[in-house]
């Protein structure tokens, strides 16, 4: 028995809407609690409240509907001391797991059995000066950086940053997405193509099938 909690704001069952797994069922397990204030935040309802749980009854509500991936976020899910030990808790119990972070926090005590989808945070986010730029040097090469981008102005930042830091080079996927309601979709494609930039465009899915639902 683990004796270890986090605080839950909830556990739900549905289809990854963006990493290199979109469109994957997964379980989502969003932790409370966050020191950002990203001005796009379209989970501000987890920065308070939630629920006290056992790492136990977390894996027991897990299993329940029997996933094969299990994505731990937030919020932002490191905010929680004991959310390394969840995340290998989840490992051990054979899941395929991911772990999406602001990277404003360190992650070097994280399970390297973990996929880390570490947001880095642009100017139009108004939290680019928390970008833990050590963390970089946490990634393999199974891990995605990713980029919401609220304008022309960021993307041009994060092209930046993807040419001077190597980033495609580091991971698996670096991943861009436009926020939502701010940059037209179909511009930030043509950016992209453009460019030949090397990411993975993407929209959050679940924000196009279920209208941004909690728990959906």
């Amino acid at each position: 028995m683990n004796a270890a909690s986090v605080k839950i704001t909830e556990i739900f069952y549905s289809l990854q809407g963006e990493s290199n797994t979109s469109g994957r069922p997964t379980v989502f397990v969003r932790l409370t609690g966050c020191p950002l204030r990203c001005q796009y935040c379209d989970s501000e309802y987890a920065f308070y409240g939630g629920e006290r749980m056992s790492l136990d009854a977390v894996l027991a509500q897990v299993a329940s509907y029997n996933p094969r991936y299990v994505c731990v976020t937030g919020g932002e899910p490191m905010a929680q001391r004991t959310c390394p030990e969840l995340l290998s808790a989840l490992c051990d119990a054979g899941y395929n797991v991911s772990l999406e972070t602001s990277g404003a926090i360190a992650l070097d005590n994280v399970d390297a059995r973990v996929v880390k989808v570490m947001d880095l945070k642009t100017p139009g986010s108004g939290e680019s000066h928390r970008n833990l730029w050590d963390n970089l040097d946490t990634l393999k090469s199974t891990d995605q950086i990713k980029f919401v981008i609220c304008s022309r102005d960021d993307y041009d930042w994060a092209r930046l940053k993807i040419d001077e830091r190597g980033l495609a080079d580091r991971v698996a996927d670096v991943l861009m997405s436009p926020s939502y309601g701010q940059v037209d979709e179909r511009a930030l494609a043509e950016w992209i193509v453009a460019d030949n930039l090397p990411v993975r465009y993407q929209l959050q899915l679940h924000k196009l099938l279920w209208d941004d639902s909690p728990g959906r």
